[in-house]
């Protein structure tokens, strides 16, 4: 898809692989700076929460620019991942990631959709996604893709981005959310797209309707944190089979 599609809101969708095409470049340095560097730590928990085993193949699903599959790999050297994204040019900044981290032989890059996968029942020994169920236009269905190709004993590690709905630093983190996620976006990545994240976080449901996706899915519900303030949430579910 050419620049002047991913510019035009009529062609593009938000929150689709053309619209975070448009901003691959430098969603890395972003990221970092809205979360305040606070984003490694949530991945981290993410990959603990699998319980991975080694020889396990590990799907990473919105992988991105792969900062979760790298960090998989490093934690676990006997474990191999592939890495699934709807944007192409997110992958590109991705594959460059891990030429440099000399993990191309255990992490594989691949343009896919998440909610149909293209992959047999029962694949995987583990499944993650961060920050990427809430831009699957049917969740419902990424969900039940996810259960899908998750084997029996593996786990599905779901980290989304939340609206902070109580607590003391309540106001304050949503804040943060509301007025400086998308200001600080905007203005180092040159891009509008960070009002949609705004939006996106904003309309994602409280954590137990998502449960309830999730179980609706075939999911069973392993653990459910929510971290920093409310401002990021980690689901934890395995295959109800």
């Amino acid at each position: 898809m050419t620049s002047t599609d991913n510019s035009s809101p009529a062609k593009t969708r938000e929150g689709s692989g053309a619209m975070f095409d448009g901003i691959a470049h430098r969603y890395d340095l972003v990221n970092r700076v809205i979360s305040l560097g606070i984003d490694q730590s949530w991945r981290k928990k993410t990959v603990r929460s699998l319980e991975l085993q080694p020889g396990a193949k590990v799907l990473d699903l919105a992988t991105g620019t792969g900062d979760l599959a790298i960090m998989v790999a490093r934690t676990h050297p006997e474990v191999t991942v592939v890495g699934v994204d709807p944007s192409s040019k997110m992958l590109e900044v991705g594959q460059k990631k891990l030429v440099e981290a000399e993990l191309t032989e255990r992490i594989e890059l691949q343009v896919g959709d998440a909610q149909d996968l293209k992959f047999p029942d029962r694949t995987f020994d583990g499944l993650c996604i961060a920050f990427g169920i809430r831009n699957v236009p049917d969740r419902l269905q990424g969900l039940r893709e996810m259960a899908r190709v998750t084997k029996a004993s593996g786990r599905v590690a779901i980290l989304e981005l939340s609206e902070p709905r109580g607590g003391v630093l309540g106001p304050l983190a949503r804040f943060h959310v509301h007025s400086v996620v998308p200001a600080v976006g905007a203005l180092l990545s040159g891009a509008k797209e960070y009002q949609y994240l705004q939006k996106s976080i904003a309309a994602f449901p409280p954590s137990e309707q998502f449960e309830a996706l999730m179980v609706e899915a075939g999911l069973r519900i392993v653990a459910s944190h929510s971290l920093t303030f409310g401002v990021c949430h980690l689901y934890v579910g395995e295959p109800a089979v």
